[in-house]
């Protein structure tokens, strides 16, 4: 069995990993990092101490009526990409431990869309 990062534990919920394949299990929100273990392999799990968290990005939809994934960016190690049955629960639990200011909104189809085409103008 693998060892919690955290001593004292703010949440628990059924969460997706979205990790090359999709992981179900459950997230674990603490005083001491983000953790989500696999409910089916014991061995697939991701733990992120609050001190290498970078970013935490949402995907919010429909003027933040409906938060589909939301992301957790590292310093080191990437991005790894969630989705829990109440995201707005998780997401006020990880603003407990991260800054306000590090709490971004993804951007949107047209703001993407948008700065393709910008990209587009600027090689030529």
């Amino acid at each position: 069995m693998v060892q919690s990062l955290n001593t004292k534990v703010d949440l628990v919920i059924d969460a997706t990993a979205f990790t090359g394949l999709t992981d179900y299990g459950q997230i674990m929100i603490g005083d001491l990092g983000f953790e989500f273990y696999n409910s089916r392999d014991s061995r697939k799990y991701i733990q992120i101490p609050w001190e290498e968290v970078d970013y935490i990005i949402a995907s919010v939809m429909f003027k933040g009526k409906w938060i589909p994934r939301y992301a957790v960016q590292t310093k080191k190690n990437g991005t790894f990409t969630f989705a829990s049955k109440e995201p707005k629960k998780v997401l006020r639990a990880i603003q407990e431990y991260v800054e306000p200011d590090r709490m971004v909104q993804s951007l949107g189809f047209f703001d993407v869309i948008k700065r393709a085409f910008k990209s587009i103008g600027k090689k030529k």
